[in-house]
């Protein structure tokens, strides 16, 4: 899936390491959320990360990789449920 809306709903959220209020949309870094050699992952599979945290998360700097596929999810659930709260604010 691709979508620019998505995109830019999730790059609109603060960082969910960090908190930092500029957040870039992170894809998933994991085959089975359509990475491949080349390709970026579905668009629903994105969480806001500032550059710093970004960088950490595709380098596996700041945790192993089992351990970042742990934290993606968990992060991904929250970031789902942050734009959920959004559009219910807009509605």
């Amino acid at each position: 899936m691709r979508s620019n809306q998505r995109l830019n709903a999730v790059r609109s959220l603060p960082c969910v390491k960090c908190g930092s209020p500029y957040s870039q949309a992170a894809h998933s870094n994991f085959t089975e959320h359509g990475k491949g050699r080349g390709i970026k992952a579905s668009d629903e599979y994105t969480i806001p990360l500032c550059h710093k945290c970004h960088y950490e998360f595709d380098t596996y700097s700041s945790m192993k990789r089992d351990e970042s596929k742990l934290w993606f999810e968990q992060m991904l659930a929250k970031t789902n449920r942050m734009l959920s709260m959004n559009e219910t604010e807009i509605f």
